[in-house]
């Protein structure tokens, strides 16, 4: 007897959900936009990673807000020029936000 290769629903592995990025983003901007968390460095942290994905995959809002944050908050001076090529970034691709923080970092 001849079985034949159906995919059966209930022993197949569903395919993998991944959240959208609009959710990481708005996260991390009203992480660090709180007035009472934003002052922490933990939660720095968090938004840091929730935003680096997207600043990857070429959001110019979270390269604009994760390079202002590598710039201001980061001590080393690795962390501090990809966050200063990040505002560079962003200002290219029209962010006034990115711009006016150049132009605070240049001077």
């Amino acid at each position: 007897m001849k079985f034949r290769s159906v995919s059966n629903p209930v022993t197949s592995v569903p395919p993998r959900v991944t959240p959208p990025k609009r959710i990481s983003m708005r996260l991390a901007e009203w992480l660090l936009d709180s007035p009472r968390l934003g002052d922490s460095p933990s939660v720095k942290h968090l938004a840091g990673r929730l935003l680096k994905q997207p600043a990857r995959e070429g959001v110019v809002a979270a390269q604009s807000r994760l390079g202002q944050l590598m710039c201001r908050e980061c001590g080393n001076a690795r962390d501090r020029r990809i966050g200063h090529d990040l505002l560079r970034q962003a200002a290219r691709a029209g962010d006034d936000r990115a711009r006016r923080a150049l132009g605070e970092i240049q001077d």
